[in-house]
């Protein structure tokens, strides 16, 4: 990235964007992928994270009603955001779980989408009451540093699945809603997303953005699903995956085997192309990178050209990668 100092700040956030990216795929590598929590190093995550113009300006512009709720678990009250779609029919619901860099702006605009698509869609904060004030994602990132990643690489698994179920039983029966309910998460959301599944009775469906199933490996051997868990799945899981994204797709072939062996539904599809977070990066409205300033210095300037057109052909793998995702999810969605 030392090649691109001459770049717009459009280009500056795509660029950090898809540095994060790769970031959440390092985090998720630290945490048990059924959801038990080991040490390791975090990614540093701070504001830059969470925030997203593009996304903020594309949420302003919806005519949606969104608004945010404080759901009840226990003790704890969980922020979520929720947005309704223009209806004249009952409508399914979709919890959104939201990636290991919490509940980012693009989060925020991907609950609109799915209401723009005929749903009810809310997305808890998952990090709600880790703040110094109290608050989540946005107070935990105040902190700089790695605190976000370290935030959620602590949450207790039970308490997830409390979250969690908790926010679907509230969104189940909201005004509008005809009591079905989906899931569907992003790179560490994805892999909770699975874990849900395990611990959620009737559940629609369940989509899993390149997240891994439940395994029972401690951190640094390899990668076993925990069968156990895949037992206890009675909704359809549904993947979405980059194939340049090979730490998670090696997950797939035994999940595949072992779904099968459980007599359970799980439909993988791989994007050719398209690396970690492509839904993220492929948004039509995310910008794309300006091309970088040449310095008059040929081997620096081959190096910053090669490293441009390798950015362009990842950038159409993902744009296109969702869009054909997006496709698909609505498609499953609307026979559910």
């Amino acid at each position: 990235m030392k090649e691109y100092r001459a770049i717009s700040r459009a280009g500056f956030i795509t660029l950090l964007s898809a540095a994060l990216l790769l970031f959440c795929a390092a985090i998720v590598q630290t945490q048990d992928m059924g959801g038990h929590h080991h040490g390791g190093s975090t990614a540093n995550l701070s504001e830059s994270e969470i925030t997203q113009d593009w996304a903020q300006a594309r949420l302003a512009k919806s005519p949606r009603h969104h608004e945010w709720v404080k759901v009840k678990t226990g003790n704890r009250e969980v922020n979520s955001f929720i947005v309704y779609p223009e209806l004249n029919k009952k409508a399914t619901a979709v919890v959104v779980i939201h990636e290991i860099f919490g509940m980012s702006d693009w989060v925020q605009q991907l609950t609109d989408e799915l209401a723009e698509g005929g749903y009810i869609a809310i997305a808890p904060d998952l990090l709600s009451g880790k703040g110094p004030n109290g608050g989540g994602t946005s107070d935990v990132a105040t902190l700089g540093g790695n605190a976000i990643g370290a935030a959620i690489r602590d949450l207790p698994p039970d308490q997830i699945t409390s979250d969690l179920n908790a926010v679907a039983d509230y969104v189940s029966h909201v005004p509008g809603a005809n009591g079905k309910v989906a899931v569907g998460g992003f790179c560490w959301g994805g892999t909770q997303t699975f874990r849900f599944a395990t611990n959620r009775r009737g559940l629609k469906a369940a989509f899993v953005f390149y997240g891994s199933a439940p395994a029972n490996n401690a951190q640094g051997q390899s990668y076993a699903v925990d069968r156990a868990a895949l037992a206890r799945i009675d909704a359809p899981v549904y993947g979405f995956y980059g194939e340049m994204d090979k730490r998670i797709d090696d997950t797939v072939p035994p999940t595949v085997e072992a779904m099968k062996e459980a007599g359970k539904k799980y439909d993988p599809v791989t994007y050719a192309g398209a690396g970690h977070g492509f839904m993220r990066a492929g948004e039509p409205n995310a910008p794309t990178n300006n091309p970088p300033t040449l310095k008059s210095d040929a081997d620096a300037d081959k190096k910053a050209q090669d490293d441009y057109a390798k950015y362009l052909t990842m950038d159409r793998a993902n744009r296109k990668a969702r869009n054909d995702a997006w496709a698909r999810w609505k498609a499953i969605l609307a026979k559910l």
